[in-house]
C-alpha cells in the first residue's frame, strides 16, 4: 500500500452503517434518507438549514481578528485562560477547537487531549493529571474533553463506579472555586447535537477515508446508548453548573453557528485591550444558553 493511502482495515469502518440500517430508530434513519446536505435534522433546531457559507467566512473573518487581540493580551498582562470543551460524540469539538487556535501562538494556546489513565494515573487524585496541564502565565489552555469524563461516559460505560462519581461532583464544585479564585478564567462550553445530526455525521466520517481514523469503540457502542447519555449529561450539567463557573450550552447541529457561537463566548469571557463588541457581534439566543436550553 502506497504511504499516502488511507489504510484500509480499520476495525469500526462498516459498523456505523450497519447500525444504521438494522438498529436505528425508524424516524432517524427516515430524517437522514430525505434531508438534504443542508438541511436541519432536529425539527426543533430552529433554523431549517446550514448558515451561509459566505455569511459565515465574514463573520469568521472578524471574530479571528478579536481572537488575535485576545491572545496579545493575554500574553502581554499574563492572564490565565481554560477553556473546557465538551459535548456529545460528533457534536464538533475538534472543528471548533481548529478554528479558535488556528491564528493564535502556538506556544501560547494549546490543546488537551488526554488519553486514558495510565495505571499510575489511575491511582492517583482525579483531578491530578488534569492539573499538570493547567495554563501558566500568557497563555490558554484548550481542553477537548476533561476532568467531565467522569460524569458522562465513565457513568455511560462503567468506567467508573458511583462512589467514584459522588465523591467527583462533592470535590468539583471547590476544585473550579480554587482555579477562579486564583485569577484563572475558566470557560465551559458545552456543545449539543441532535440524535439524527450526530448518526449522520458518523456516517460521513465512516465514509470518509481521511476521517475514518476518528471513529472509535466508543463511538460504535455508544450510538445505542442515547437515553443514558441524555441521563449522564443532565444531571452533569445540573451538579456543576455554578455561579462562578457557569456551563454555557450550544446546539452545534449547524456547525457554523456554533463555532461562531463558541468564540463569542471566549471573547466575551476575557477582558482585553482593544475589545471591540461590535465585531464579536450579539450571541444567538436561540442556540446558546445555560443547561435549560438543552435538547435530548
Amino acid at each position: 500500500m502506497a504511504k499516502d493511502q488511507p489504510p484500509t482495515d480499520l476495525p469500526f469502518v462498516g459498523k456505523i452503517t450497519r447500525y444504521f440500517k438494522h438498529d436505528a430508530p425508524k424516524d432517524i434513519r427516515k430524517a437522514i434518507e430525505k434531508a438534504g446536505e443542508d438541511d436541519m435534522l432536529d425539527p426543533s433546531f430552529p433554523y431549517p438549514v446550514e448558515m451561509d457559507k459566505g455569511e459565515y467566512e465574514k463573520q469568521m473573518e472578524r471574530l479571528q481578528l478579536e481572537l488575535v487581540k485576545m491572545m496579545h493580551d493575554i500574553m502581554v498582562t499574563g492572564k490565565r485562560v481554560v477553556v473546557v470543551f465538551e459535548g456529545r460524540d460528533a457534536a464538533g469539538k475538534g472543528g471548533t477547537i481548529d478554528r479558535v487556535r488556528e491564528n493564535l501562538n502556538p506556544r501560547s494556546a494549546y490543546v488537551v487531549a488526554l488519553p486514558k489513565p495510565s495505571e499510575r494515573e489511575s491511582d492517583q487524585w482525579y483531578f491530578q493529571r488534569y492539573i499538570d496541564w493547567l495554563p501558566a502565565n500568557g497563555e490558554i489552555a484548550l481542553f477537548d474533553r476533561s476532568w467531565y469524563n467522569r460524569g458522562v461516559v465513565e457513568r455511560v460505560f462503567g468506567f467508573s463506579t458511583e462512589d467514584e462519581r459522588i465523591k467527583f461532583f462533592r470535590q468539583l464544585p471547590s476544585f473550579e472555586e480554587m482555579l477562579v479564585e486564583d485569577g484563572l478564567i475558566l470557560v465551559k462550553l458545552w456543545l449539543n447535537v441532535g440524535r439524527a445530526e450526530q448518526l449522520r455525521r458518523f456516517l460521513e466520517r465512516e465514509g470518509n477515508p481521511l476521517k475514518q481514523w476518528k471513529l472509535s469503540a466508543i463511538d460504535v457502542d455508544g450510538l445505542g446508548k442515547w437515553d443514558e447519555y441524555t441521563a449522564a449529561i443532565r444531571d452533569t450539567l445540573r451538579y456543576s453548573d455554578m455561579k462562578g463557573a457557569p456551563w454555557v450550552v450550544i446546539r452545534s447541529d449547524d456547525k457554523r453557528r456554533a463555532r461562531i457561537a463558541a468564540i463569542q463566548t471566549i471573547l466575551n469571557a476575557v477582558d482585553y485591550a482593544g475589545k471591540d463588541r461590535k465585531m464579536i457581534g450579539k450571541k444567538d439566543d436561540s442556540i446558546v444558553g445555560g443547561p435549560e436550553i438543552l435538547r435530548d
